[in-house]
């Protein structure tokens, strides 16, 4: 069984998969609801579905990058649940899980950022999920010069982006955004590859700061 937490951006999803492989999630895209509603999704799926934190098998977490406060909430609530447990946690590339949902052929992950900028990764699907580039901050023009007509693009943030490069993409909606994609993604051998197994101690975010932003902008 897997609990999974996707807190990135302003959407507060967590999904459950049972023992039958099924899945089940809570989930909203209400701004700043995040410490409201983490704590309460997990104890109403815990009621519905008849488990405890110590069936687990494994704990997954959306880590970043994205927004701080959402991702430290995620966090503290992790090390809160699974302190003294033993239950494995496996931190996920937030824009792997984005990319997940894409399908087949070339999809662009990016989450809104500071100023003129947005966080941005750059995947391949063919049956098996690839990074073709780093994550980091880049500036909309950047992005803009990436963007092919026919690839996909998922995320936040997207209606900064120059209206004509996007009219020629698919662009995915925000429902695909859901720690359902980050279950999706572990399953799949090819997907263990954007998790790192870490401790309800050493659970840290992957949050580029806005010192990092700067650096990429000389």
């Amino acid at each position: 069984m897997i609990l999974a937490f996707e807190t990135a951006t302003n959407i507060c999803s967590v999904s459950f998969q049972d023992e039958k492989g099924e899945i089940h999630e809570k989930r909203t895209e209400r701004k700043g609801s995040h410490s409201e509603l983490l704590f309460l999704y997990v104890r109403e799926l815990m009621d519905e579905h008849n488990f405890s934190i110590a069936d687990l098998n494994a704990v997954l977490v959306s880590t970043g990058p994205g927004s701080y406060t959402g991702l430290r909430i995620a966090a503290s609530a992790v090390k809160g649940m699974l302190f003294d447990l033993d239950i494995d946690i496996y931190a996920g590339n937030t824009l792997a899980g984005f990319a997940q949902t894409g399908g087949k052929g070339t999809v662009h992950s990016v989450i809104n950022a500071r100023r003129k900028h947005l966080y941005h990764q750059k995947f391949e699907f063919d049956g098996e999920l690839r990074a073709v580039s780093e994550s980091e901050i880049l500036e909309l023009s950047e992005i803009e010069a990436m963007l092919n007509p026919g690839e996909k693009i998922i995320g936040t943030g997207i209606d900064r982006l120059n209206k004509d490069k996007l009219k020629d993409l698919k662009v995915l909606e925000a429902t695909n955004i859901s720690a359902n994609a980050l279950i999706a993604l572990f399953n799949n051998a090819s997907g263990k590859q954007f998790f790192k197994k870490t401790t309800a101690e050493e659970l840290e975010s992957n949050y580029l700061s806005s010192s990092q932003v700067n650096n990429t902008s000389v």
